[in-house]
């Protein structure tokens, strides 16, 4: 559909369209492009070495890589693998399919997610505005974060679920 040049001139041009505010959801950075009736479009940012947890959810998301590289927690039959996903790359995760990104470069991996209007709610809800004083979240953030996910039927998977993918989590002391 395009020339290689001009898709790689696409692909920039999204990676730096003007976004709404940039949100910390736990993991990963959202910012919000465009929202309707239908369909959210987002802007993922997963920064270098952060990891945004193995969960699952009802609704599908599209994930057009724009910009730098990472990896992403897919089924491949009854087995979870680790994929490469570089600039170009489409994923489809299906509704309530296990899924965790992880960024292992020095370069920030950059998303175009394609959403249900009820997860981009979801990432609105529970994001915290990104500023120069942000602080790593609290025990009580990361509780109502918790909480909002199980209203939005966003299935988070346990500490022994994310380090059998290699993913290991923080631990919050109150």
């Amino acid at each position: 559909m395009f020339a290689e040049s001009d898709k790689s001139g696409v692909l920039a041009a999204l990676a730096t369209t003007a976004p709404g505010p940039t949100l910390d959801c736990y993991g990963g950075f959202v910012e919000i492009l465009s929202k309707s009736a239908d369909f959210w479009v987002l802007r993922g940012i997963v920064a270098p070495g952060s990891v945004v947890p193995a969960h699952s959810h009802e609704d599908p998301e599209d994930f057009l890589i724009l910009s730098g590289s990472q990896q992403v927690l897919v089924a491949d039959g009854d087995t979870m693998v680790w994929r490469d996903a570089t600039a170009g790359d489409y994923i489809r995760v299906p509704g309530n399919a296990v899924h965790a990104h992880r960024n292992v470069t020095d370069k920030p991996a950059i998303d175009l997610i394609i959403t249900s209007p009820r997860l981009g709610r979801f990432f609105e809800e529970v994001g915290r505005p990104v500023t120069p004083d942000l602080q790593p979240p609290t025990p009580e953030e990361v509780a109502a974060f918790v909480a909002k996910s199980a209203e939005f039927g966003y299935k988070l998977a346990t500490v022994e679920e994310n380090a059998s993918y290699g993913i290991e989590l923080p631990v919050f002391s109150g």
